[in-house]
Protein backbone atom coordinates (compact mmCIF):
# COMPACT_ATOMS: atom_id res chain seq x y z
CA UNK A 1 0.00 0.00 0.00
CA UNK A 2 1.33 3.01 -0.70
CA UNK A 3 1.94 5.86 2.08
CA UNK A 4 -1.26 7.85 2.28
CA UNK A 5 -0.46 11.85 3.44
CA UNK A 6 -1.53 13.05 6.65
CA UNK A 7 -1.50 16.15 7.94
CA UNK A 8 -1.37 17.21 11.59
CA UNK A 9 -3.14 21.39 11.71
CA UNK A 10 -2.74 22.59 15.35
CA UNK A 11 -4.40 26.45 14.74
CA UNK A 12 -1.63 27.62 18.04
CA UNK A 13 0.13 30.42 17.19
CA UNK A 14 3.24 29.54 19.24
CA UNK A 15 5.83 26.05 19.48
CA UNK A 16 5.50 24.35 21.53
CA UNK A 17 1.17 24.07 22.63
CA UNK A 18 -0.60 22.05 24.30
CA UNK A 19 -2.97 22.14 21.09
CA UNK A 20 0.56 20.83 18.80
CA UNK A 21 0.85 17.82 21.80
CA UNK A 22 -2.58 16.69 20.82
CA UNK A 23 -2.66 16.86 17.25
CA UNK A 24 0.92 14.97 17.08
CA UNK A 25 -0.64 12.22 19.84
CA UNK A 26 -3.79 11.87 17.19
CA UNK A 27 -1.28 11.32 14.24
CA UNK A 28 1.18 9.07 15.87
CA UNK A 29 -1.59 6.32 17.20
CA UNK A 30 -3.30 7.04 13.29
CA UNK A 31 0.69 6.16 12.08
CA UNK A 32 1.03 3.10 13.76
CA UNK A 33 -1.95 1.31 12.43
CA UNK A 34 -1.88 2.65 8.63
CA UNK A 35 1.19 2.99 7.01
CA UNK A 36 1.37 7.30 6.24
CA UNK A 37 3.38 10.07 5.92
CA UNK A 38 2.73 12.66 8.35
CA UNK A 39 3.47 16.32 8.75
CA UNK A 40 2.58 18.88 11.35
CA UNK A 41 1.89 22.00 11.02
CA UNK A 42 1.22 25.13 13.47
CA UNK A 43 -0.37 28.52 12.37
CA UNK A 44 2.50 30.29 12.79
CA UNK A 45 3.79 28.39 9.80
CA UNK A 46 1.54 30.58 7.36
CA UNK A 47 3.56 33.39 8.37
CA UNK A 48 1.69 36.79 8.85
CA UNK A 49 0.35 36.38 5.16
CA UNK A 50 -2.80 34.44 6.17
CA UNK A 51 -4.30 37.44 7.94
CA UNK A 52 -4.29 39.58 5.11
CA UNK A 53 -5.26 37.72 2.15
CA UNK A 54 -8.69 38.33 1.59
CA UNK A 55 -8.46 35.59 -1.53
CA UNK A 56 -6.30 32.81 -2.27
CA UNK A 57 -4.47 34.94 -4.92
CA UNK A 58 -3.62 37.17 -2.24
CA UNK A 59 -1.74 34.38 -0.06
CA UNK A 60 1.94 34.48 0.98
CA UNK A 61 3.75 31.61 0.02
CA UNK A 62 4.35 30.30 3.16
CA UNK A 63 0.55 30.21 3.87
CA UNK A 64 -0.48 28.80 0.40
CA UNK A 65 2.28 26.40 0.84
CA UNK A 66 -0.12 25.41 3.92
CA UNK A 67 -3.28 25.54 2.68
CA UNK A 68 -2.34 23.02 -0.31
CA UNK A 69 -1.21 20.89 2.49
CA UNK A 70 -4.86 20.71 3.89
CA UNK A 71 -5.91 20.12 0.41
CA UNK A 72 -3.75 17.53 -0.60
CA UNK A 73 -3.67 15.50 2.15
CA UNK A 74 -5.31 11.91 2.55
CA UNK A 75 -6.69 12.50 6.05
CA UNK A 76 -6.42 15.24 8.73
CA UNK A 77 -6.08 15.55 12.42
CA UNK A 78 -7.09 19.07 12.97
CA UNK A 79 -7.10 20.85 16.75
CA UNK A 80 -7.64 24.72 17.58
CA UNK A 81 -7.34 26.68 21.06
CA UNK A 82 -10.37 27.67 22.05
CA UNK A 83 -10.99 31.30 23.06
CA UNK A 84 -14.27 32.56 24.34
CA UNK A 85 -16.00 29.39 23.32
CA UNK A 86 -14.87 29.24 20.09
CA UNK A 87 -12.20 28.41 17.79
CA UNK A 88 -9.54 30.88 16.31
CA UNK A 89 -10.34 33.38 14.25
CA UNK A 90 -7.26 32.85 12.24
CA UNK A 91 -8.51 28.99 11.73
CA UNK A 92 -11.46 29.64 10.51
CA UNK A 93 -9.66 32.57 8.07
CA UNK A 94 -7.57 29.11 6.91
CA UNK A 95 -10.85 27.36 6.00
CA UNK A 96 -12.37 29.82 4.38
CA UNK A 97 -9.86 29.77 1.58
CA UNK A 98 -10.17 25.78 1.15
CA UNK A 99 -11.73 24.77 -1.84
CA UNK A 100 -14.97 23.21 -0.48
CA UNK A 101 -13.95 20.18 -2.94
CA UNK A 102 -11.21 19.62 -1.34
CA UNK A 103 -12.23 17.88 2.02
CA UNK A 104 -14.99 16.10 0.29
CA UNK A 105 -15.27 12.61 2.05
CA UNK A 106 -11.83 13.20 3.68
CA UNK A 107 -11.03 11.41 6.85
CA UNK A 108 -11.02 13.91 9.88
CA UNK A 109 -9.96 13.69 13.54
CA UNK A 110 -11.08 16.44 15.96
CA UNK A 111 -9.19 17.87 18.45
CA UNK A 112 -9.66 21.38 20.52
CA UNK A 113 -7.71 22.23 23.78
CA UNK A 114 -8.80 24.50 26.45
CA UNK A 115 -7.96 26.06 30.31
CA UNK A 116 -10.94 24.22 31.52
CA UNK A 117 -14.36 21.64 30.48
CA UNK A 118 -16.26 24.43 30.22
CA UNK A 119 -14.89 24.85 26.47
CA UNK A 120 -15.22 20.69 25.75
CA UNK A 121 -18.88 21.06 23.59
CA UNK A 122 -16.84 23.48 21.09
CA UNK A 123 -15.49 20.09 19.09
CA UNK A 124 -19.25 19.16 18.81
CA UNK A 125 -20.66 22.34 18.39
CA UNK A 126 -18.39 24.50 16.34
CA UNK A 127 -15.61 21.61 15.00
CA UNK A 128 -18.35 19.11 13.44
CA UNK A 129 -20.27 21.73 11.46
CA UNK A 130 -17.35 22.98 9.79
CA UNK A 131 -15.92 20.13 8.60
CA UNK A 132 -19.77 19.00 7.90
CA UNK A 133 -20.11 21.92 5.51
CA UNK A 134 -16.78 20.45 3.17
CA UNK A 135 -18.77 17.24 3.36
CA UNK A 136 -15.41 15.37 5.26
CA UNK A 137 -15.80 12.52 7.30
CA UNK A 138 -14.88 13.12 10.90
CA UNK A 139 -14.45 10.62 12.94
CA UNK A 140 -16.78 9.80 15.53
CA UNK A 141 -14.19 10.32 18.27
CA UNK A 142 -13.47 14.04 18.98
CA UNK A 143 -10.45 14.71 21.71
CA UNK A 144 -10.46 18.05 24.19
CA UNK A 145 -8.29 18.47 27.06
CA UNK A 146 -7.94 21.32 29.23
CA UNK A 147 -4.92 22.47 30.97
CA UNK A 148 -4.86 19.91 34.27
CA UNK A 149 -4.62 16.67 30.94
CA UNK A 150 -0.85 17.62 30.47
CA UNK A 151 2.27 18.07 32.72
CA UNK A 152 5.53 18.94 31.39
CA UNK A 153 4.32 19.56 27.72
CA UNK A 154 3.32 15.87 27.46
CA UNK A 155 -0.58 14.53 28.32
CA UNK A 156 -0.96 13.43 31.37
CA UNK A 157 -4.69 12.05 31.59
CA UNK A 158 -4.91 8.33 31.06
CA UNK A 159 -8.72 9.32 29.94
CA UNK A 160 -7.10 11.84 27.31
CA UNK A 161 -5.46 9.57 26.28
CA UNK A 162 -7.62 6.96 25.53
CA UNK A 163 -9.44 8.98 23.28
CA UNK A 164 -6.55 9.96 21.55
CA UNK A 165 -5.90 6.06 20.88
CA UNK A 166 -9.72 5.97 19.79
CA UNK A 167 -9.17 8.81 17.72
CA UNK A 168 -6.36 7.43 16.09
CA UNK A 169 -7.72 4.65 15.11
CA UNK A 170 -11.24 5.51 14.22
CA UNK A 171 -8.92 8.17 11.25
CA UNK A 172 -6.72 5.03 10.64
CA UNK A 173 -9.18 2.23 9.55
CA UNK A 174 -10.97 5.14 7.81
CA UNK A 175 -8.12 6.48 5.80
CA UNK A 176 -7.41 2.71 4.94
CA UNK A 177 -11.04 1.70 4.04
CA UNK A 178 -11.36 5.18 1.99
CA UNK A 179 -7.97 4.31 0.02
CA UNK A 180 -8.83 0.66 -0.26
CA UNK A 181 -11.63 1.05 -1.99
CA UNK A 182 -10.09 3.87 -4.18
CA UNK A 183 -7.93 1.61 -5.49
CA UNK A 184 -10.40 -1.19 -5.88
CA UNK A 185 -12.25 1.71 -8.41
CA UNK A 186 -8.91 2.84 -10.12
CA UNK A 187 -8.75 -1.35 -10.99
CA UNK A 188 -12.31 -2.09 -11.87
CA UNK A 189 -11.55 1.04 -14.23
CA UNK A 190 -8.69 -0.45 -15.52
CA UNK A 191 -9.84 -3.74 -15.89
CA UNK A 192 -13.14 -1.61 -17.62
CA UNK A 193 -10.62 -0.08 -20.29
CA UNK A 194 -9.16 -3.51 -21.99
Amino acid sequence: MTRLRLVGFSANIQRPSKTRTLVEAIAAEAAVRLPVEVRIFDLVDAGSGLGGALSRDQLSLPARRLVEAVEEADALVVGTPVYKGAYTGLFKHLFDLVSPEALDGKPVALAATGGGPRHALVVEHSLRPLFGFFTALTVPTAVYASDPDFRDGGLDSAAIRQRVAEAGTQLADLAGARAAASAVGLARVAGGAR
